[in-house]
């Protein structure tokens, strides 16, 4: 079982890798900037192909979310490959740092794993002259919970527990808590090393949410993008995160699922309550998202997310990703290239991308006003 487990991660972790090999520019990328599909000039997919250009020009600047990078990256190669002349540069730092980002003018969008505050949708109406910032979701998935722990590959934990274990109050992987969950286990007396994000992150906040609505009696801290509890390390971005668990035995952190993936770690399975343990999977993820509802009026689109589901076979730990634009007074010489690419993202081939990088489209109900509102972009 150990064997065709790690031969289940290998293979994904390989296709992950394979992606992360294609990836094209962001912030930090290449100058080559032709939209070459591949290094022998192959032709465009058949999802290039159907990317509408309309309106795109020049150089669109975007930042935010480390969680939807892998996605970001997919995206922007298959668009980049179909708008010649046309550079979409998205700066894969934090949800908070894309916000920040956004209201201050400098980017067309911002990618963000939490909706707006009342205070932000205030700030963004300096930036939206005639409007203000909306959340559209575009992105879903799980947050999975990777662990490196020497001698044990697989793991299920329930929100108790976890929350235990991120805010330092069990401190051992052989903790009789731990151990009721996974009676199979021959779980070591090692110190756990439990890692959060440095910065702020939307992936932090959906974590707390996830926590204080399914062991609210062991998580006592608001769901905010800072790290809240004492203790622990912290690292930068999800893929520091993952790197760290990497590199620590006995260690355990949160992240996109695509980074355990390209790391080869083990994930943890949650026990909701219902009949069985739910793996982290796009799958399983797609299942809880299904259920959301929207919360945001007029023309925004947060929704509402049940962290406490014990659906069957609904992973509950999940996190939708927005991209923030102006509902109206976007930028003239970006309005284009915004909605456009949007477009694209949002689109029924834009969406299908997603699950080859362990991510969840977004329901198709929602995804439907989506596309509305983008095409209504002004």
């Amino acid at each position: 079982m150990k064997l065709q487990r790690k031969n289940r991660l290998r293979a994904t972790a390989l296709g992950a890798l394979a992606v992360s090999g294609a990836l094209v520019l962001t912030a930090c990328g290449s100058d080559d900037n032709s939209g070459d599909t591949s290094a022998t000039g192959g032709a465009k997919t058949k999802a290039a192909s159907n990317v509408k250009c309309d309106g795109a020009k020049g150089q669109l600047r975007a930042s935010g979310s480390s969680a939807q990078k892998n996605a970001m990256d997919l995206w922007v190669k298959e668009y980049m490959a179909a708008c010649s002349g046309v550079e979409i540069n998205y700066n894969s730092s934090s949800s908070g740092e894309g916000i920040v980002a956004f209201n201050q003018g400098t980017v067309g969008f911002a990618g963000s794993d939490s909706a707006l505050k009342p205070e932000e949708v205030a700030d963004s109406k300096k930036i939206c002259k005639s409007g203000q910032g909306i959340n559209l979701p575009m992105v879903g998935g799980p947050i999975a919970v990777g662990f490196h722990l020497e001698g044990v590959d697989s793991l299920t934990l329930d929100a108790p527990t976890l929350a235990k274990i991120f805010d330092t109050k069990i401190k051992k992987w052989n903790d009789e808590a731990i151990a009721k969950l996974n009676p199979d286990a021959e779980l070591p007396d090692k110190a756990i090393q439990p890692f959060h994000r440095s910065e702020d992150s939307g992936t932090t906040q959906n974590l707390g949410k996830y926590l204080g609505a399914a062991a609210p009696s062991d998580w006592k801290y608001e769901a905010e993008k800072k790290w809240p509890a004492p203790g622990g390390q912290a690292a930068s971005g999800s893929s520091g995160v993952a790197t760290q668990v990497k590199q620590v035995d006995g260690s355990i952190g949160y992240f996109e699922l695509s980074y355990a993936a390209s790391q080869q770690l083990s994930t943890v399975d949650i026990d909701t309550g219902g009949s069985t343990p739910v793996k982290a999977s796009s799958e399983n993820a797609s299942k809880a998202i299904a259920a959301a509802k929207v919360k945001g009026t007029g023309k925004d689109l947060a929704l509402d997310l049940d962290y406490t589901t014990k659906a069957e076979g609904a992973y509950p730990l999940v996190l939708v990703t927005y991209e923030v634009v102006c509902d109206t007074g976007n930028k003239a010489d970006t309005l284009g290239t915004v909605k456009s690419f949007l477009t694209y993202t949002a689109s029924e081939d834009g969406q299908k991308l997603l699950t080859e990088a362990g991510y969840a489209p977004i329901p198709a109900e929602i995804n439907a006003k989506v596309r509305e509102t983008v095409a209504g972009l002004s």
